[in-house]
């Protein structure tokens, strides 16, 4: 493996882990598994959480799906035995998700550096 492939699959595996985890396109996924509870405080502020559902291999995958750092590292198994096996057919997907990851670090510094 190169540097540059390196590269690739780590910000690709990073874009893919948060499209999984956070992002609400794909809340779908985390439906069966996670119940949003929004509550209001006293000070008319509303917070936000998730419980998981269910029992046994539901609540693993719950439990799974709201872990980034879990959910990374089968983002990561599964993106590197994709090119391991496939890698023309899923270097587009690769390349797309790391410009993507790359796309949201700048925006989170850019973001930093417009509230400081």
């Amino acid at each position: 493996m190169t540097w540059l492939h390196f590269v690739l699959l780590s910000l690709a595996s990073f874009r893919l882990t948060h499209l999984i985890v956070f992002d609400n396109i794909t809340s779908f996924l985390r439906r069966p598994f996670h119940e949003e509870v929004t509550e209001t405080e006293e000070d008319g502020t509303t917070s936000t959480y998730i419980v998981v559902k269910g029992t046994g291999i539901r609540k693993w995958f719950g439990e799974l799906l709201s872990c980034y750092w879990c959910t990374g590292i089968w983002c990561t198994t599964a993106l590197y035995a994709l090119w391991w096996i496939w890698p023309k057919g899923v270097e587009p997907l690769v390349i797309i998700l790391a410009i993507a990851g790359c796309a949201a670090i700048i925006e989170t510094i850019v973001l930093k550096l417009s509230d400081s």
